[in-house]
């Protein structure tokens, strides 16, 4: 029997990151001459990485950015993140102890994230989740990204994994898109950061809290995870 192969979305997936993505996005505009995103209307721009993010921050504040400045303002985005990456971000109740739980029962663990490789990679040592990590594919890693399935197969294939018993964990349309585009179940937190209700995403099954976790595994995977609780 293969191992089983989980593979994690990162923002707002495992960590609640929106604070400082949505700071760094507001510095970023107010450089520019636009005004500043109230923190209670953004959380829906997050998802996608962050060029798709600085697109939708200039077009809640004013005219479109052209691909140019939109070109001008994703380095500049990446260059104040990279130094404030884990201002205020901190990881979901729960994801601490589960990780610890799926090393230890051997699981093979991957992020796959639209987030640039680099700062993914950074944000996890900050969060000191690194370890649990072995393989980190970004939005940058391969020439497509999520949700075009080779996301998630290149993971598969760096762990050393199987399609047939791995399972992608995710928050938003994108995640939940490329685990149906490369024909994985899926498991979407309810928490995230998404456009459209949590309810209407098609995922095999929603958690509320990473406790729930153990128990949805049981049911996509029983003959690997039948007696978690």
């Amino acid at each position: 029997m293969p191992r089983p192969t989980l593979l994690f979305d990162l923002d707002g997936t495992l960590a609640d990151t929106a604070g400082d993505l949505c700071e760094t996005m507001n510095v970023v505009l107010t450089r520019h001459g636009r005004s500043r995103i109230p923190a209670s209307r953004v959380r829906h721009l997050v998802g996608g990485g962050a060029r798709l993010l600085m697109e939708r921050g200039f077009r809640e504040t004013g005219e479109p950015a052209s691909e140019d400045l939109l070109d001008r303002t994703f380095q500049e985005f990446i260059a104040y993140y990279s130094e404030h990456i884990a201002d205020h971000t901190e990881l979901w109740p729960g994801v601490a102890p589960l990780l610890q739980r799926l090393e230890d029962a051997e699981v093979l663990l991957a992020v796959c994230t639209n987030k640039v490789e680099r700062l993914s990679r950074q944000l996890l040592e900050q969060l000191g989740i690194d370890r649990f990590f072995p393989v980190v594919i970004g939005g940058d890693t391969l020439p497509v990204k999520k949700p075009d399935p080779e996301h998630l197969f290149e993971a598969i294939r760096l762990l050393g994994g199987d399609r047939g018993a791995a399972i992608m964990v995710g928050d938003s349309e994108t995640d939940i898109d490329a685990a149906k585009n490369a024909k994985l179940p899926s498991i979407c937190v309810s928490f995230g950061y998404t456009r459209q209700p949590v309810t209407e995403l098609g995922a095999d099954i929603i958690i509320d809290h990473f406790d729930e976790f153990p128990r949805a595994l049981a049911t996509l995977m029983p003959d690997h995870f039948g007696g978690w609780r």
